[in-house]
């Protein structure tokens, strides 16, 4: 019996990076999906290294493949599907990839920036999801999953167009589980928090700047937020994905993983 497939978006890094490792130590034949193929490389490597662990030396590990795939072009998107297509039934997308945007107050920001980070965030969730669901809806069975954000639901100052493109993912979320409920596809978010790593990083440093304050400052302020008083890492969103994409009773759900920080 072949292993089901799950799709990650911007999986060369970060969080993307450790959901398509996460998937490919559960079992799965991992499409892992970039702008830039060649940047998948450290990313397959250590997804097939995972495979290989989890299912053991007689069983050997499942597929792990690179490819190409701009969340902001629908011919590409469609490339992608057809690509997975291929390789099975799909089991699980998730749509990760996006940007972080600018940090200034909104009446600084730009239309070309506000439109640039709703077209990855946001449209970007669209065009994947919608390049997939006819698929999913043929073999009445999947699951979606969109990364949305706490900053979705809670002020984050002068991140306008992020949080508007993280709320409307959950309402994209919410009304598309409404849709395509009767057919057995199921569609979830998660909403990460403060995420430990390089990303993370620039955001600090960006909210020091546009705050002017130390960096020192907005790092306590991170942690202190949490009733666990730590980030998140990266694996511990990629475990959730994980989890929903197992959990047939579960659609149209936000999943926080905060450490607490945000409850609702």
């Amino acid at each position: 019996m072949s292993p089901p497939v799950a799709v990650v978006t911007g999986a060369n890094r970060g969080i993307g990076r450790a959901i398509a490792v996460a998937f490919a130590a559960a079992g799965y034949c991992v499409l892992a999906s970039a702008r830039d193929p060649a940047s998948l490389a450290g990313t397959v490597a250590e997804a097939a290294a995972e495979a290989d662990k989890a299912a053991g030396p007689e069983a050997g590990g499942g597929a792990v493949l690179a490819a190409a795939g701009d969340v902001r072009d629908e011919t590409s998107m469609a490339a992608l599907a057809a690509t997975a297509a291929d390789l099975g039934g799909v089991h699980a997308v998730v749509a990760n990839a996006g940007v972080a945007g600018p940090t200034a107050p909104m009446h600084e920001i730009t239309l070309d920036q506000w439109r640039d980070t709703i077209a990855t965030d946001l449209d970007g969730v669209f065009l994947t999801f919608r390049a997939f669901v006819p698929g999913l809806i043929a073999r009445r069975s999947g699951s979606l999953i969109a990364i949305s954000s706490m900053t979705g639901k809670r002020p984050l100052y002068g991140r306008t167009p992020y949080a508007a493109a993280k709320m409307g993912v959950i309402g994209l979320v919410r009304t598309l589980a409404t849709e395509l409920g009767p057919y057995g596809v199921r569609v979830n978010a998660v909403s990460p928090g403060y995420v430990s790593g390089p990303r993370m990083d620039m955001v600090v440093r960006r909210q020091a700047e546009a705050r002017g304050v130390p960096e020192e400052q907005v790092r306590a302020e991170v942690s202190s937020g949490s009733p666990l008083g730590r980030m998140v890492t990266a694996q511990e969103v990629a475990a959730a994905c994980v989890y929903l994409a197992a959990a047939p009773a579960i659609t149209g759900e936000d999943l926080n993983v905060t450490a607490g920080v945000v409850m609702y």
